[in-house]
């Protein structure tokens, strides 16, 4: 039964760095490229690295790290061989989601997107998060992942809704992007970004969404 009144007809996830802490997943992966490659470890001092690693696409990944090299159809062969289930262990669900899941259902619709491309589906499997989501876009299903609009704008259209009538909540800068383009209000999680909204923790969401302010 509905309790509340929600500002959004739809609430819109990232994955990587909002529904999960998935850093760590992410510099065993491509680090596992790099050893195959005979090639040192990613320095995690490298905030540009991380940031690319973290938010965007596979292929925009690999492109940031071997576009022009030698080795770059090795590296994309190798990295294809990865499988999800080795990456799982290094995964965690961000502490509250759920709660906040529970608290979103019945009182709007709730979608991913994501530039994951073809783990989303596991991912939801495994932690437990069936039938929550209405709808997920990854980078499989668009010609051009965020920061480019199209992932959101499919988003909306799915669901027959206006921009404004749905809200994103990401963690990087291509997610602010995408959303700004798209013009779908955003919510930053756990960053500094210009947003309509920054959070810390999921709980404050569920404050956002169903205030009157």
């Amino acid at each position: 039964m509905n309790k509340h009144k929600s500002r959004y007809k739809v609430v819109i996830y990232d994955c990587d760095g909002v529904i999960l802490d998935s850093v760590e997943s992410n510099y065993v992966f491509y680090n596992s490229v790099m050893k195959y490659l005979g090639r040192d470890e990613i320095d995690r001092n490298n905030i540009d690295a991380r940031r690319v690693l973290h938010t965007y696409s596979f292929n925009d990944v690999m492109e940031y790290f071997f576009d022009g090299d030698p080795q770059r159809n090795d590296a994309f062969r190798f990295a294809k061989t990865i499988h999800y289930r080795d990456l799982m262990p290094y995964m965690k669900m961000e502490d509250g989601f759920v709660t906040a899941l529970d608290q979103l259902r019945g009182n709007t619709s709730l979608a991913i997107c994501t530039n994951r491309a073809t783990s989303m589906d596991m991912i939801i499997d495994d932690f437990g998060l069936s039938g929550y989501f209405d709808f997920v876009m990854t980078a499989s299903q668009v010609k051009h992942p965020k920061p480019h609009p199209e992932p959101l704008l499919k988003v909306i259209d799915y669901f027959g809704i206006k921009p404004a009538e749905a809200i994103f909540i990401g963690d990087g800068e291509v997610d602010m992007q995408s959303a700004k383009s798209a013009g779908v209000p955003f919510v930053s999680y756990k960053s500094e970004l210009p947003a309509l909204a920054r959070i810390q923790h999921h709980s404050e969401i569920i404050q956002h969404i169903f205030s009157d302010k």
